[in-house]
C-alpha cells in the first residue's frame, strides 16, 4: 500500500475532529491517543515530501599534519 495525500487528508481530519479511528483504503485503524495520531501523521508527511529518501553520501573534510615539522 503506497501513501498518498488522501491518506494525509485522513489523517489531519481525524486530528482535527479529536477521534483516534482512520480510514485507509476501506480499512479502519485506531490509535491509542493523539499522539500517536500526529506521530503517523508527521510520519506520513515526511513521505510523501520525499524526506526519506536516500541523498546519496556525505561528504567529510580531513586535515593531516605530521610530527616532521613540515
Amino acid at each position: 500500500m503506497a501513501i498518498s495525500q488522501a491518506d494525509l487528508d485522513a489523517l489531519d481530519a481525524a486530528i482535527a475532529s479529536g477521534a483516534t479511528s482512520v480510514v485507509f483504503d476501506g480499512r479502519t485503524l485506531t490509535y491509542q491517543n493523539t499522539a500517536q495520531l500526529i506521530a503517523a501523521r508527521d510520519h506520513t508527511a515526511r513521505v510523501l515530501s520525499g524526506g526519506m529518501q536516500n541523498r546519496g553520501p556525505r561528504l567529510f573534510r580531513f586535515a593531516f599534519t605530521t610530527n616532521r615539522g613540515d
